[in-house]
This record gives structure tokens, C-alpha cells and sequence, in this order.
């Protein structure tokens, strides 16, 4: 630790899964950048950079950063810092994905940040191959709307529009099922990643301590428990910019549901060792799968 007809949702995420050859290792290092955001773009390019090189250099070959990375998680900053990835010379954190992840020869879950496409916003993750080419992006699905009288109000549905397809990815370290902060609150979506192959489903979040303290934790392991893979999360860290206090607390949880690694809230790295024969041999000692009762659970009640 330094942390012939337009697809469906479901044919659009296998056909993103399927157009890569699958990967047969079994054992490698993850990162997780824990980073303090800042009101200046280039401020946080420079320490992305840095926080992934920096795990890099502790053995990982899969990068997460966290949501909301290059920006203060702010209503009044996500147009502002919004970026166009199909004009990547108009696009610096774009370029400095790519880059970094080809320089480094690693795959990057790149967190996420505000794009900006035909006149609309989005929270979105977008993915790097060790050739620094985009793999794949998900937009956030379910916007986080929260409004808690005496403790917090939000609407992230005033800035953005919400994703409309699940993403799963094959990359060199795996398959992996992509999901954005308020995505883990939903089981229906790891489900589907599970059900579609995926081992590990990353989470960049930016929980408030509110939902933090309360519920983080707690997501992480119910997903990757209920379905026998891995889970990561990161975020960002407690002392970033503005007035949204961010829990922090990035993690990684393992197909029991136990916490493999973990950070506090500082700005930290968190590397830690992802082993897929666990999750064969949490399956094969709990085969949930074959104790599954679809029969009841998709039945009318009378």
C-alpha cells in the first residue's frame, strides 16, 4: 500500500466483451490511485501521473483511478472541465491516459471524468490497453440524486445524463466489468457482469461520508460476496477540493467478501495481489449458481 436491428444493453456488453482474446493469467498486481483533487486540471494530471507510476513500480498491471479524478466533484466545475474524447488533441487527460498506459505497458481503469458529446455531459470511465489505445468507456448509469434534510443534497442529474449500457472489457489481465460510484448500489448490474464472465468489476467512487461510512464497505462486499469475484474501488481522497467531503477509503475486496487491501482517506496507493483461483474455489466450495432457484425468483406469486 502507498490503494441487423440496434443490440440491446445486453448484446451491446457481449459484444464488447467478445472482440477481445480473453486472458489466461491468473495472478497480478493492482493499483488503486487514492489522489487529492484539486480546482486546476493540469495540478491533477500531474499527480495522476505520478500515483501511477508510482504503483507501477510496486508491480501493477492494472491502474484504477477514482471518480471525478481531474475535477472537484462539483456541479459547478463538470462543464468547465468537460472533455470531448473524440478530439483527443483537445482532450490533455484523454491523452494522458493513453499515454501512461502505453509508456507503462498497463492496463488503466481510467476513473472518471466529464465528457462532454453531442451537447451532452456524462460521468465517464474510459479504458486503456498497454498500447495506450481505448478499449472501452461506460457511462454512469444511475446518477447519484440524494437529498437528506440536515445532511446532504445532490443532484448529479442537473449536470449529467446517465449511461444507457453496461461495459464489460476484455483486457490482458482478465475480464472486467466496469461500473461508476452509485452503479454499486445496484446488485441487477454485478449480477450481469458476473453472469457475462467478468472476475472483476472496478467501482471509481466518490462517496460523501454520509453514504461513506455507512454503506461503502458494505456495497463492496455484498457485490463481490453475492457474486464470488473481485471487487475495487477507488476514490478520491478526503482533502480534495470543494465542499463535498469524500469518504476515501479505496479497497480492494476478494470473491468471499473479504477486504484484501484498504486505504484511509489520505492520498495514497493501494497495491495489492489479485489471485483468480480464489474465486474457483470460493465457487466450487459455494456453488451459488447451482443453488440458485430461478424458478421461484422469476415465478408470479398468487
Amino acid at each position: 500500500m502507498m490503494a441487423s436491428s440496434t443490440p440491446s444493453s445486453i448484446e451491446h456488453t457481449m459484444l464488447v466483451a467478445s472482440e477481445q482474446v480473453p486472458s489466461n493469467i491468473t495472478k497480478f498486481k493492482i493499483g488503486l490511485c487514492q489522489l487529492s483533487v484539486t480546482s486546476e486540471k493540469n495540478q491533477n494530471l500531474a499527480c495522476a501521473r505520478n500515483l501511477i507510476k508510482a504503483a507501477v513500480e510496486c508491480g501493477a498491471r492494472l491502474v484504477v483511478l477514482p471518480e471525478m479524478w481531474n475535477c472537484p466533484y462539483s456541479n459547478d466545475y463538470f462543464a468547465k472541465f468537460a472533455e470531448d474524447f473524440e478530439n483527443e488533441d483537445a482532450s490533455p487527460t484523454f491523452s494522458m491516459l493513453s499515454e501512461a498506459a502505453c509508456s507503462h505497458g498497463i492496463t488503466i481503469v481510467g476513473g472518471s471524468v466529464p465528457e462532454s458529446s453531442d451537447g451532452q455531459l456524462y460521468n465517464t470511465s474510459c479504458v486503456f490497453g498497454p498500447d495506450g489505445k481505448l478499449k472501452t468507456k461506460h457511462r454512469k448509469i444511475h446518477l447519484f440524486d440524494i437529498e437528506i434534510p440536515g445532511d446532504i443534497t445532490f443532484k448529479e442529474s442537473d449536470s449529467f445524463a446517465a449511461g444507457d449500457k453496461p461495459t464489460i472489457v476484455d483486457t490482458d489481465v482478465g475480464r472486467i466489468g466496469i461500473g461508476i460510484c452509485h452503479d454499486i448500489r445496484f446488485p441487477e448490474l454485478a449480477a450481469l457482469y458476473r453472469e457475462k464472465g467478468a472476475r472483476i468489476i472496478c467501482y471509481p467512487g466518490a462517496f460523501n461520508i454520509s453514504t461513506g461510512e455507512l454503506l461503502w464497505e458494505v456495497m463492496q462486499r455484498a457485490r463481490a460476496a453475492d457474486n464470488q469475484l473481485f471487487v475495487a474501488t477507488c476514490s478520491p481522497s478526503r482533502d480534495s477540493s470543494d465542499s463535498y467531503a469524500i469518504w476515501g477509503h479505496s479497497t480492494l475486496v476478494g470473491p468471499s467478501g473479504e477486504i484484501i487491501a484498504t486505504s484511509g482517506h489520505e492520498e495514497t496507493v493501494v497495491v495489492a495481489e489479485i489471485d483468480y483461483s480464489k474465486i474457483e474455489l470460493q465457487r466450487k466450495g459455494l456453488p451459488l449458481d447451482k443453488q440458485k432457484r430461478a424458478d421461484i425468483y422469476l415465478s408470479r406469486w398468487t
